[in-house]
């Protein structure tokens, strides 16, 4: 079985009030294991990102303005999640911001129901977790999954975090670190031997996008910024 979990960030919460797309953040899982794929692309959505909206991702219209527009990216998009079911919190918001995204890049592309089965964790948890806060920041906390690291919504760190929820929601599966780089206690040693672990470090471009982020993050809180408080005093 193929899910690709699935995030969107908007300039506002109305689709009908002409709000659009500006990042979009997807992690494909095969047969309940993380495959390593993803697809996450920021958008151009050729308006003013509303003020609420930004206090809560930290994604400005200069950052906006060299991006694409998504029926620029629409058709990779659409290949990526074609065949699949997709893992969506809340999922009547993001699907209709992306059929309202498709209708405007060409009316021929159809709408997402088209493409993919859908799958809504936030019913789900409503089902399992009844009369409970079922945001995905009170399931992280309610499955003991890492998400400290979650100062400002971002779309691919989401969906991995929504990806780490759904397994365990559903499976029982534990924290599997998608979206953390924190370090954890030792564990005993395995009776089998591992493969070393092969560190790839961040290339130009990465480092680039990761301080951007940084500085959106620092432009959203008034210049604080919990990650550049904690490296500089390591330093």
């Amino acid at each position: 079985m193929r899910q690709v979990v699935l995030d969107t960030e908007t300039t506002g919460l109305e689709v009908g009030q002409g709000h659009r797309i500006i990042e979009i953040g997807c992690v494909e899982l095969c047969e309940r294991r993380p495959s390593g794929r993803t697809f996450h692309q920021y958008l151009n959505p050729g308006r003013r990102v509303d003020e609420g909206a930004l206090a809560v991702h930290g994604i400005d219209n200069e950052f906006l303005a060299d991006k694409p527009r998504f029926a620029e990216i629409a058709r990779e998009f659409l290949e990526f999640i074609a065949g699949a079911e997709l893992v969506i919190h809340n999922a009547a918001f993001d699907v209709a911001f992306l059929d309202m995204e498709l209708a405007l890049a060409d009316a021929a592309l159809g709408r997402i129901e088209q493409h993919a089965r859908v799958l809504d964790t936030l019913t789900l948890a409503r089902e399992k977790y009844p009369g409970q806060k079922n945001s995905l920041d009170a399931l992280c906390k309610r499955l003991n999954i890492d998400h400290r690291h979650r100062q400002l919504h971002g779309a691919l760190l989401d969906a991995q975090l929504l990806a780490e929820v759904y397994l365990a929601m559903t499976g029982g599966q534990g924290d599997l670190g998608l979206a953390a780089a924190v370090p954890t206690a030792p564990r005993a040693a395995a009776t089998v031997p591992r493969a070393p672990r092969k560190v790839r470090r961040a290339d130009a471009a990465e480092v680039a996008l990761h301080e951007a982020h940084l500085a959106r993050i620092e432009r959203a809180r008034n210049g604080a910024c919990l990650w550049r408080q904690i490296t500089s005093s390591g330093e």
